[in-house]
């Protein structure tokens, strides 16, 4: 049998390397011959492109790339309808993360092209980057860092109206018990603190989920991790917010249409919000003049919950697996 044609359009994060070396691990030496494209995110920022989001690239580059190419291994190509029709020979679509949000599906459906994604390439990563938010958070440790490098040192902060709060002994709720949420869950539960979880679509049987507004009436902390959705766009808005115990922390590491930040920003500045943390936000990049940049206690990082070695290298491998059992399959 000869070798598979394979098009890895990595970037500068799942590499052309860290691809190819797993594709050579999981199928051997001679079973694929590549070629690469390589994108220009994260240096570039990703964007819409014609009807797909989040895509890195160019169409015209790609549909040239992808002439006689039977497999295609990417994070961040724009996979768009007009791309679609032009790659005759292709047959599956690896996307490296958890959503295909760079390839239009329905279009790949329409030619008989399989899409297959990576789930949980950045569970890891995005539980741990939340659970680490989370404590920021609750000890205010961004602005306490400041104090110091500024050459302060604040006794008064013993004061107890200046204390953060533990997270052992807290009660946290989960909104989103997939693979994050869940590793969120083991997390928590070693600091000792109680676990609530809302998920209308929960498979754990180990797990029970309360209603939305009873896990924000008695959770001291909120962590979201919901995928964005028609049903779950806004659902954390100035209501919900006012359902929680005053001086509680909200945290979201998903997505940024799921919370009404202006509603956030009022909750901090009433003092109903103790503190926030954030690494999503409902526009990317934050706007300069967004009320969040000067809200206060929040912490803030740029959406890279996942920016991790091992994301990186989990996405490949799980990419050269989903290869090896289309070719077994299609043997």
């Amino acid at each position: 049998m000869s070798p598979t044609q394979v098009l890895i359009a990595g970037d500068h994060f799942v590499t052309d390397a860290l691809v190819l070396d797993a594709l050579r691990a999981e199928l051997g030496p001679d079973a694929v011959t590549p070629s690469v494209l390589t994108l220009p995110w994260p240096y570039e920022p990703y964007g819409p492109i014609a009807e797909v989001d989040e895509a890195s690239g160019d169409e015209d580059e790609l549909i040239a790339a992808l002439s006689g190419v039977e497999v295609a291994i990417t994070q961040m190509a724009p996979f768009t309808s007009r791309v679609l029709a032009a790659a005759d020979s292709l047959k599956l679509i690896v996307c490296c993360r958890g959503g295909p949000v760079n390839v239009n599906v329905a279009a790949a459906a329409e030619r008989g092209i399989e899409v297959r994604t990576t789930p949980g390439r950045n569970a890891v990563a995005a539980a741990e980057h939340a659970v680490a938010l989370l404590l920021a958070a609750l000890r205010q440790l961004p602005a306490r860092h400041a104090s110091v490098r500024a050459g302060e040192w604040r006794s008064d902060l013993y004061a107890l109206s200046e204390c953060g709060t533990e997270l052992g002994g807290a009660t946290v709720g989960l909104v989103g018990y997939g693979a994050i949420g869940s590793r969120v869950a083991r997390i928590l539960r070693a600091f000792d603190a109680e676990v609530l979880v809302h998920d209308p679509y929960l498979t754990d049987p180990a797990e029970t989920s309360v209603p939305l507004p009873e896990l924000l009436s008695r959770s001291t902390a909120v962590s979201l991790h919901a995928r964005l959705t028609d049903e779950t766009r806004g659902m954390i808005g100035a209501a919900e917010l006012a359902r929680m115990p005053r001086g509680a922390t909200l945290v979201n590491t998903a997505r940024g249409g799921l919370v009404d930040y202006d509603a956030v920003v009022d909750a901090l500045e009433s003092g109903q919000l103790g503190a926030a943390a954030f690494d999503v936000y409902e526009t990317e990049p934050v706007a300069t003049d967004s009320r969040l940049l000067s809200a206060p206690r929040t912490v803030l990082t740029p959406h890279l919950a996942g920016a991790t070695v091992q994301t990186a290298e989990r996405a490949a491998r799980l990419a050269a697996e989903a290869v090896a059992s289309y070719l077994k399959a299609n043997a």
